[in-house]
């Protein structure tokens, strides 16, 4: 068994029997628990769920698409990448301009009435289509908002400068490894009320020891079940592609909670996963010589990953 995957199961257990029962913005419900810590030896292998399929190449784009300080998800679309489009289609059905059928709660309903789902499955792809073929549309519906890659990539100050945080980061590793202030933030107070949804996780920091780059990420929020196994491989991509780019070996992903949570609409699922046995972990390589601000979906590449099959789940939007 994986230890790296039993602190992630062994988190699922711990929210199903001690998680208080709230409500939630979403109004769908959840378990939770308040701080909470995992930790991914990433010398034992990568971190991505083997009791679940989890599919690698949308968090790889999805990576990609925030280093690149890219907010639209045209980008995502392009990639066939389509985790964030509930968050942007929710802000064109509620404009003026949409002029098709309610969609009011539309993230649950389309999953249990079938000819909600129907009318659902045909607005959204009218969307999609719109992304990928009308610049304008794309642009007045596909952003996000100040979202991840505009903090990481494009910190607005209040002089009127940029900051390149993930830049900035990269270089201080490079020339004063010891260094305890490897921080990037995506938690701006100003800007949160521009963004599509305030970022969850909102802070990592970077560690260097014995020629080790580890990597801790705090999320204020995590959805235990569907965004925290994207979440984990994530960070431990990214600490991957650093270590890399600065001749460092990857060390260790630790994973740090706020308010880490089942939503109510999961628990079967949860449970069902539970119920299967981890296998080994998959590798991940990455292209020899490409750098760490030119690196492409191709150049990454998942080996040795035989996961359980996937298990599905509403998106609380």
């Amino acid at each position: 068994m994986s230890l790296s995957e039993e602190n992630y199961l062994a988190l699922c257990r711990k929210v199903l029997v001690e998680g208080t029962k709230k409500e939630d913005r979403t109004n769908t419900g959840t378990l939770s628990i308040f701080g909470h810590q995992m930790r991914f030896d990433l010398q034992e292998g990568f971190p991505l769920l083997t009791t679940k399929k989890v599919p690698f190449r949308l968090i790889v784009s999805e990576l990609l698409w925030i280093m690149k300080g890219d907010t639209n998800i045209r980008y995502l679309l392009q990639h066939n990448n389509n985790i964030w489009n509930e968050w942007a289609f929710k802000n064109w059905v509620e404009s003026d301009e949409y002029d098709g059928p309610d969609m009011t709660d539309f993230g649950n309903r389309s999953l249990t009435d079938a000819t909600f789902k129907e009318a659902y499955d045909k607005q959204m792809d009218r969307f999609k289509q719109s992304i990928l073929e009308d610049e304008d549309f794309a642009s007045k519906f596909g952003d996000l908002g100040s979202v991840y890659g505009k903090q990481w990539r494009s910190w607005q100050t209040t002089r009127g400068d940029m900051i390149d945080q993930l830049k900035e980061v990269v270089e201080a590793i490079k020339n004063n490894p010891y260094s305890r202030r490897h921080i990037v933030s995506a938690w701006n107070p100003e800007d949160v009320p521009s963004m599509a949804l305030p970022p969850c996780h909102t802070l990592f920091q970077f560690y260097v020891a014995d020629g080790k780059l580890s990597c801790q990420l705090y999320q204020r929020s995590g959805d235990i079940f569907l965004g925290v196994p994207f979440n984990i491989a994530s960070y431990a991509l990214l600490t991957l592609l650093i270590a890399n780019e600065c001749g460092l070996e990857p060390g260790e992903f630790v994973h740090t909670f706020g308010d880490a949570h089942i939503y109510t609409n999961h628990t079967e699922q949860v449970k069902t996963q539970l119920e299967r046995e981890p296998k080994a972990l998959p590798t991940v390589s990455i292209k020899e010589g490409v750098s760490l601000f030119d690196v492409e979906l191709e150049d990454i590449t998942l080996e040795h990953y035989d996961p359980h099959p996937a298990i599905k789940a509403p998106v609380a939007v």
